[in-house]
């Protein structure tokens, strides 16, 4: 893991950002282990009591499950306690796709502006790289893959934590329940290229920081992957 020296005053809100920006990035996932307090404190260059602070910090607020005698590990809470409940609510609704899509248009046109607001140049390299993956990737399903992740670095640049956690929520739902709908799509879109080129205008808006236009971009990609989502298979009315 790529920890970085620590050269603040508060020692343990640096370890806790690190590891919220690492949780972030996805190198650490729901489920994997941490270090040992020693490793870390090591690592770090901090002593292990500013290690175990951190920990305890991150504990309290729900993202890391201290096991004594075994380790700690981050904690299991987006399937559990948020995917499900909204999976079980979704399932008896009349129209989830286009309830589904709603919420995409209310977050991710928001995020895309304030994207080409806030967005870093290493944060505007990821999402170039994640384009760019989609692009080569040898298979549809691949393809998915590095198209989820473009929007969620999209949601990453915001630097709004919030957001970008919901946008992980929406995202996972969206992708458990139309997964095979998305990657037909994403097939039958592949040769005229509508898709890449969409995703290429939403890039380069926000590359020029044109907000409004960052906004329109990308409510024009979520209105389309409706429709067409729609066309192949409609939602009960």
């Amino acid at each position: 893991m790529g920890f970085r020296p620590i050269k603040t005053r508060k020692i343990y809100e640096e370890i806790v950002e690190q590891l919220k920006d690492m949780l972030s990035r996805g190198e650490l996932r729901p489920g994997d282990r941490l270090p040992s307090e020693r490793e870390m404190a090591e690592s770090l260059g901090v002593s292990r009591a500013s290690v175990r602070e951190a920990l305890t910090a991150l504990e309290a607020i729900g993202i890391l499950d201290i096991r004594p005698g075994e380790g700690t590990y981050v904690k299991q809470t987006s399937i559990a306690e948020t995917f499900e409940p909204l999976a079980l609510v979704l399932a008896v609704e009349r129209n989830p796709l286009a309830q589904m899509m709603e919420v995409r248009r209310v977050i991710e046109t928001e995020c895309a502006a304030l994207a080409a607001l806030r967005a870093t140049p290493e944060q505007l390299a990821r999402i170039e790289k994640s384009l760019n993956d989609m692009k080569t990737a040898p298979n549809v399903p691949e393809a998915v893959q590095h198209d989820l992740r473009f929007h969620f670095l999209i949601a990453e640049a915001t630097q709004n934590t919030i957001l970008l956690r919901m946008m992980n929520t929406v995202a996972d739902l969206m992708h458990h329940m139309f997964r095979s709908d998305r990657e037909d799509l994403y097939a039958r879109t592949q040769k005229e290229g509508q898709i890449i080129r969409e995703h290429e205008a939403i890039l380069r808006a926000i590359c020029n920081r044109d907000h409004e236009l960052a906004r329109r971009m990308m409510l024009e990609h979520i209105n389309n992957i409706e429709i067409g989502i729609s066309s192949k298979s409609p939602q009960p009315a």
